[in-house]
């Protein structure tokens, strides 16, 4: 089983799945020489392979530079794969990447085209945010006073996910499937702060409200799980509690 992207925060996770199950995990990473981008090792990596299940991700906060990643990377995956004979490809969104106008949702809302409409067997499973995350956007603001984005999510365990990744790309494509999330909504910089409380810092932490269209889809619910979906059982507190 491929994992493309597989040295990222959920990619090492859904590779210690593969491995609790006895599969082979073949990690697909530029620290591997292999490049999604410019498609180098991409053939070489797929050989033998059954399945590939994509987190590869772009640090882009644009529309731009969003698109010509998952443009490029997905492209080439998807080619490889067809003359792999890959029977399975499982691609990971994010849940309300269809409603929320934000730049890098446009490159996920690209990579979803292009898995849909590929030869190769698919499935798309959307996400929300990990309990990761928070801690991820106090690392990127700098300073002595940390600005959060004011988001309604609803955090999901990463572990408990490239579980359920592994599960789905052992079983039949199912072309878009139920959004999986946690089992609680809360604001990113409530998570933030209780971070920071956990670790014993007493960092100040400010809610920044997100303008535009965005701001009001996010406060509206966009980043949370739809009607039907699976919701894995991990609280922000039990992840807190193991970290």
């Amino acid at each position: 089983m491929a994992v493309a992207g597989g040295t990222g925060v959920l990619g090492r996770q859904v590779v210690d799945a593969c491995r609790r199950r006895d599969l082979t995990p073949v990690v697909i990473a530029r620290s591997a020489g292999i490049d999604l981008v410019s498609g180098v090792g991409l053939d070489d990596a797929l050989a033998g392979v059954d399945a590939v299940i994509d987190v590869s991700n772009v640090v882009a906060l644009r529309a731009k530079p969003a698109i010509a990643f998952f443009e490029a990377a997905t492209g080439n995956l998807l080619a490889a794969g067809e003359r792999a004979g890959v029977r399975h490809h499982v691609a990971v969104s994010i849940v309300g990447c269809d409603r929320v106008d934000m730049g890098y949702y446009y490159g996920k809302r690209r990579q979803e085209e292009l898995v849909g409409g590929g030869s190769v067997p698919w499935t798309i499973v959307r996400a929300t945010q990990f309990h990761d995350f928070a801690g991820q956007l106090l690392e990127r603001s700098p300073g002595p006073v940390k600005l959060v984005p004011k988001m309604l999510s609803q955090p999901v365990s990463a572990r408990q996910l490239a579980d359920h990744l592994v599960d789905v790309a052992l079983g039949e494509p199912a072309g878009l499937a139920a959004d999986v999330g946690g089992p609680e909504q809360h604001q990113i910089p409530d998570l933030a702060r209780r971070l920071l409380a956990h670790r014993g810092e007493r960092t100040k932490v400010i809610a920044a409200p997100l303008p535009g269209a965005a701001g009001k889809q996010i406060a509206a619910g966009g980043l949370l799980t739809a009607e039907g979906a699976v919701i894995l059982p991990e609280t922000y507190d039990a992840w807190l509690a193991a970290h």
